[in-house]
Parts: C-alpha cells; structure tokens; sequence
C-alpha cells in the first residue's frame, strides 16, 4: 500500500491511464459527448443531476469531465477523503458550501472565526447569500451555536496573520454542525483537516495546488455524502472548472510536496532574519509562535509569513525590486501583499484590527528563489522605509 505523501502527488488520479495506453493524463476538451443511446445518455445524465461520481456517459461538459475528474480524485486522496468537488475558483467552491451546508438544508446561520480571506470574510458578511454569520473566537463556538446554524467556518494557518486554530477543538464545539477548513496556506502537505474532524476541507486550487500563478481554480474535499449536493449545484449554477485548468492543477499536485518543503526552509530562514532586524516591530509565522499545533496538527510551519515593519509598509513595499507585489500566493516566485489594501480591504479596519490583522502588516508568499538574494531585497526596503520614516 502506497503511503508516501511524495509517492501519491506523483501519482494520484491517474490510474486509469494505464488502459488507456497513456503516460501522462490527457486534456478532454469536448464540450459534448455522442450518446447513440439517448435512452442510455438520458440515464447518465440523470445519474449526474442526481450528484453521483460516475456514470455510464459523461453527456455535456457541465455535468463530467475526466481530465478535471482525475485532478479530484488526487487531491480527494491526499486529503484523505472520499471524494473532491471542483469549481471554476476558490470562491466558487466556497459558494457551493455555503449554499449546500446551509441553505439547501435551512440552516442559514453561519459560525464564522476570523481572521478569513478577505474574500470569504466579505462574502460571509454581505449576507448576499441569504446567509447570516456571526463572528466568534475560537474558544467561543459552542456558545454561538444556534439551532439554524448550518456550518461553522475557519482557516488555519489564518489568512493573514498565521494564526493556528485546534481543529479538532471547535469541531468538539459545533457538536452536530459541520466544520469547514480553508486548508490552502498549509496545503494537503502539511496539514489534513478531515483526519480532524472537519467535513469540508476547501483549497483555493490558484494557490499551491497550481503553484505557477496561471490556472485559477477550488476544490472542496469530503465524504461522498456531503460531495453529492456540491456536484449538484456545480452542475445548475455552471461554476465548472475549466479541463485545462483541471489539467494544471493535477500537474502542480505532483511537485506540490517538493514546492512546499523548500518553500518551507525559505520562509523559516526570513522568518528568523526578520525577528531579528532593527527595522521590523513584530514577525507572525507558526515556526516562531506555533506552539503545540505545530508538530501535530501542523506538520510544519508552511511558506507564509507576516511582519510588521517599523517602517511605512507601503514603502517597504515599493524599493523591493525582486520580490513581486502582488495578491494571491503559493507560487514559484515570491509575493508580498498589504493585506489591510488589498485582500482584506473590505473587511472593516476596527473588525481587522480585533482579529490581529493591524493596519501595517505585509503578508509574504515565500518562493523558490535564493534565500539570501530575498534576504538582500528586503533589507535594504526596510532599511529605507526605516530611514524615511518621520522623525518626533
């Protein structure tokens, strides 16, 4: 039996490409599929309406498709799940849970634990959704438990400021209600919400998974029960992913191992740099405040990391010259971002600021580059923003 973390990127999904006569999974672009059998298709298509994993055809494009079918059941694989649903980008897949966990079952309340990606934390908030949420710590779940609660909804590592949720804990808390897990800054890599006790495990597929900053892409992993109702409303809202981007995305699932660990080392080794220089006034990575979760529920510290400098970070940001500025994260090439502008920006400032978000933290998606070249760039922008700062 195959275990190795590594041994399953490389080959998950693929076990049918062996019958196939085919090396590497092919790119199934067909928007339709002949059916000479209507009355045979009619019942395909019936099976797919009815959120089944299989049928005898794949009909049309918006029900199936087995280039994309075969990135889920690797991923389904590496989270140690029955099953992943695929959507055309994380808020898609986010979108899909909250209308599958809440109202397709009239439970609209929300348990929401910031921080969230801003995006998440936007639409949770909105209520656009027909959803209402209420914001609670961690610690605070059980007590916020309504009999309308349909799901309770964290990330951890935090987006963005790293902060470590014991999973196992507020599933404990939300008793009977289901617990989804933004998993994309730990990746299947490091961390597998499911082994936890969480029903949903989402992934923005943009991120890790792809790792080259070109496909755009979510996947939720869970138990075939709670998959059902997912592929149901992929199929009536059409928020399918694309076949090349499901090709993309199981392609970055066999480097994904190697991306993170060396990602990994590098994050650490700024992370430590940046404790220790005169220019940043406090560092947020799990390496340095992950306590008992690391280790345990957190295999490592990940490749993401946030620091406040002592700086404006918007000058920080603007003399860095290798290092891109820029959203999203989980590429090759190293990113950093001012949440409180961007990502977060629509989270209210007095709400960030309670959550541990505060107005000059830059978050940092560590690459694959040298570390001391990225150690070089952002010295000298600290030292400069340092030196401009106004004096008294």
């Amino acid at each position: 039996m195959v275990t190795g973390v590594r041994t399953r990127a490389v080959h998950g999904g693929k076990e049918d490409l062996g019958g196939l006569g085919l090396h590497v999974p092919p790119i199934d672009l067909s928007t339709t599929y002949p059916v000479p059998d209507q009355a045979a298709g009619g019942a395909a298509l019936a099976d797919w309406a009815d959120g089944l994993a299989d049928a005898a055809s794949p009909v049309y494009a918006r029900l199936h498709n087995p280039t994309v079918a075969r990135f889920e059941r690797a991923l389904a694989d590496l989270e140690g799940v029955d099953s992943a649903v695929s959507f055309a980008s994380g808020m898609a897949a986010m979108t899909a849970v909250l209308q599958a966990a809440c109202l397709m079952r009239g439970r609209p309340h929300v348990v929401a634990v910031r921080p969230l990606y801003g995006g998440t934390d936007h639409l949770l908030a909105t209520g656009l959704l027909g959803t209402e949420t209420t914001y609670a710590r961690a610690g605070d779940i059980a007590s916020a438990i309504r009999p309308d609660t349909g799901l309770v909804v964290l990330e951890t590592p935090a987006n963005p400021n790293l902060d470590l949720t014991d999973i196992a804990a507020v599933v404990r808390a939300a008793g009977e209600v289901p617990v989804l897990v933004d998993n994309t800054f730990a990746t299947p890599v490091l961390q597998n919400p499911a082994a936890h006790g969480a029903a949903y495990v989402l992934h923005s597929g943009t991120k890790y998974l792809g790792g080259h900053g070109d496909v755009l892409g979510g996947v939720v992993a869970c138990a075939e029960p709670l998959a059902g109702p997912l592929r149901q409303l992929r199929i009536l809202t059409g928020a399918v992913l694309h076949p090349l981007g499901g090709y993309l995305l199981h392609r970055g699932l066999a480097t994904l191992p190697l991306r993170v660990e060396a990602a990994t080392r590098t994050a650490s080794e700024l992370a430590s740099r940046l404790a220790e220089h005169s220019a940043v006034e406090s560092v947020r990575y799990p390496g340095l405040t992950g306590g008992p979760l690391l280790g345990t529920q957190l295999r490592e510290p990940g490749a993401m990391l946030a620091f406040e400098p002592v700086g404006d970070p918007y000058a920080v940001v603007g003399k860095l010259g290798l290092i891109t500025p820029a959203v999203s994260l989980g590429s090759v090439d190293t990113l950093i971002e001012h949440p409180g502008a961007l990502t977060h920006r629509l989270v209210g400032e007095s709400d960030r600021e309670a959550c541990g978000v505060s107005s000059s933290l830059l978050r940092v998606s560590a690459g694959l580059e040298d570390v001391d070249d990225l150690w070089d760039d952002l010295d000298q922008a600290l030292r400069v923003a340092a030196a401009d700062r106004p004096r008294g």
